[in-house]
C-alpha cells in the first residue's frame, strides 16, 4: 500500500480528534457520522471541511496523496493546537534527566522566576511589540481581490493577487463554498482560478503559513428563480424544466429522472440578489409548499430551508417525524444536531401542503407549521444583509406561496 510522506502524523492527529469524540470505533463510523464532524469542526474553527474529505483522510474513500495544508491545519486546530507546523513539532520527547530535576525542583524555581521575569516583562513586551508591528507591516503591502468571469452558472473565478515577497511554502487561497478547493500558491505566482456552482454570498482567505492574511467577499446571484438537481460534485441547472406560475415546480422529465435515480438525490430552488440594507436578522419569511413524492425514499421525506447573509445563515430542517434524528438546526453560530438534541418539533408530514412561517426578529427566530409555533430559539452573531433564499428537497418539491417581508420597513421585498 501506497502511503503519502505525513501519513503517521495524520494517523496520530486521527488518534487525538477519535480520543476527543469518544464516538467509538471509527471503523463503525457511516455517512451521518461524518456528517456530524463535518458540522462540529466547524463549530470550533470555523472552517467547513466536506463529509467527503473528511471520509478521504480516515481512509473510507481510496485516497493516496496528502491531505491539503488547510485540511491539516483545521484538523489540528479542532485538537488545540495553532496549525500543522506546530501539531507536528507536538511529539513528546521523553524527559531527559534535567527535565526531571527541574520538576523535581519547580517551587524553588517558579519564585526565582518570578522575580527575574519582572526585570524583563518591559523589555518583553518591547520585542513582542516590534516583532508584531513587523508582520504587520509585511501582511499590510499585500494585495488580494478577484472578479467572476461571467454571470451565470457554473462560474470560474480569477484570482489576483500580490505577495509583496513573502517566501514561504505554505500560501493558500482557501473558498469557503468549497474547501476541497483549496488552491496552492507559489511565493512568486500572480493570479489563480478557482469554481464554484451555486449562488451565494462566499468568503475567499489567502492564507499564509496557516495565518489569515487577506480575504474578501464573493457575491453571485442566481439572476432570479433557478432550479438544480445537487449531483455532485457538479450539479445539473434547469432551465425550462423550472415550472413557474401559480406555483413552482419541476417538469415531469426531472422528477422522472430524480425517481429513476439508483441512489437518493436532492434538488433546489434558489434566489440570490442584492436587497441593499435590508437586514437578515429582522425579517419573516412564509411559504407554502410540499414534496413531492418519490415512493424509494418517501420514507423520510425532508426539507432545508436556508436563509442566506452576508455574514452568515440559517438552515431551518424539516423531515418525516421518525428521521428527525438526522436533522441538523443551524441559526449562523449556535447548532443542534439531531443526535444530541430533541427535534422532533421539526418532524412534519411534508407529503400533504403545509403552510411555514419563519421570524426573525433582532436574533430571535420563531418557526410555525399552519399557524402553531413549533420552536423558538436565538442566535448571537449577524447573518449580516440579506441576500436571498434557498429551498432543498430530498427527492422534489413544489412552492405554491411564497413572501418575504423587511420587519423594520414593514415592506414586502420578495413574493
Amino acid at each position: 500500500m501506497n502511503l503519502y510522506p505525513e501519513y503517521k502524523e495524520v494517523q496520530r492527529c486521527i488518534k487525538l480528534i477519535e480520543e476527543k469524540l469518544q464516538w467509538g470505533n471509527a471503523e463503525d463510523w457511516h455517512n451521518d457520522v461524518f456528517a456530524e464532524l463535518s458540522e462540529k469542526i466547524y463549530q470550533e474553527t470555523n472552517v467547513l471541511l466536506s463529509k467527503t474529505t473528511l471520509k478521504r483522510v480516515w481512509g473510507k474513500v481510496k485516497y493516496t496523496s496528502t491531505p491539503s495544508i488547510s485540511t491539516l491545519n483545521t484538523l489540528s486546530q479542532f485538537v488545540g493546537f495553532e496549525n500543522w507546523r506546530h501539531f507536528k513539532n507536538s511529539t513528546k520527547k521523553k524527559q531527559s534527566w534535567f527535565e526531571k530535576t527541574v520538576i523535581a525542583n519547580k517551587s524553588v524555581i517558579l519564585v526565582t522566576s518570578i522575580i527575574i521575569a519582572f526585570g524583563f516583562i518591559s523589555l518583553f513586551s518591547m520585542l513582542g511589540n516590534s516583532k508584531m508591528k513587523s508582520n504587520t507591516d509585511l501582511f499590510e503591502g499585500v494585495v488580494f481581490s478577484s472578479e467572476p468571469v461571467t454571470k451565470g452558472l457554473p462560474n470560474s473565478v480569477i484570482f489576483n493577487f500580490d505577495l509583496n515577497g513573502i517566501s514561504s511554502d505554505s500560501i493558500y487561497i482557501q473558498q469557503f463554498w468549497d474547501i476541497t478547493k483549496t488552491l496552492k500558491i507559489e511565493p512568486n505566482q500572480k493570479q489563480a482560478t478557482g469554481i464554484y456552482y451555486f449562488p451565494g454570498h462566499f468568503n475567499a482567505t489567502l492564507l499564509v503559513d496557516g495565518q489569515p492574511v487577506k480575504q474578501h467577499d464573493l457575491f453571485i446571484k442566481s439572476e432570479g428563480w433557478m432550479g438544480t438537481i445537487d449531483y455532485e460534485p457538479i450539479p445539473k441547472y434547469l432551465g425550462d424544466e423550472l415550472l413557474i406560475n401559480n406555483s413552482m415546480t419541476f417538469s415531469r422529465t426531472v422528477l422522472d429522472e430524480i425517481s429513476n435515480s439508483k441512489s437518493p438525490l436532492q434538488s433546489s430552488f434558489h434566489y440570490v440578489d442584492d436587497f441593499a440594507s435590508v437586514s437578515g436578522d429582522n425579517i419573516k419569511v412564509s411559504q407554502s409548499l410540499w414534496a413531492v413524492t418519490i415512493d424509494k425514499w418517501a420514507v423520510c421525506q425532508s426539507l432545508k430551508i436556508v436563509i442566506l447573509g452576508t455574514e452568515g445563515a440559517l438552515v431551518i430542517p424539516f423531515s418525516q417525524l421518525g428521521c428527525v434524528s438526522d436533522l441538523g438546526l443551524l441559526l449562523n453560530d449556535v447548532f443542534y444536531s439531531g443526535k444530541k438534541h430533541d427535534l422532533s418539533a421539526f418532524g412534519v408530514d411534508l407529503n400533504e401542503k403545509k403552510t411555514i412561517d419563519i421570524l426573525i426578529k433582532n436574533k430571535n427566530v420563531s418557526v410555525s407549521v399552519e399557524g402553531k409555533s413549533i420552536y423558538e430559539g436565538k442566535y448571537n452573531a449577524s447573518i449580516g444583509t440579506f441576500v436571498g433564499v434557498r429551498y432543498r428537497f430530498l427527492g422534489a418539491g413544489q412552492i405554491d406561496s411564497f413572501k418575504i417581508t423587511d420587519l423594520e420597513r414593514n415592506t414586502v421585498i420578495l413574493q
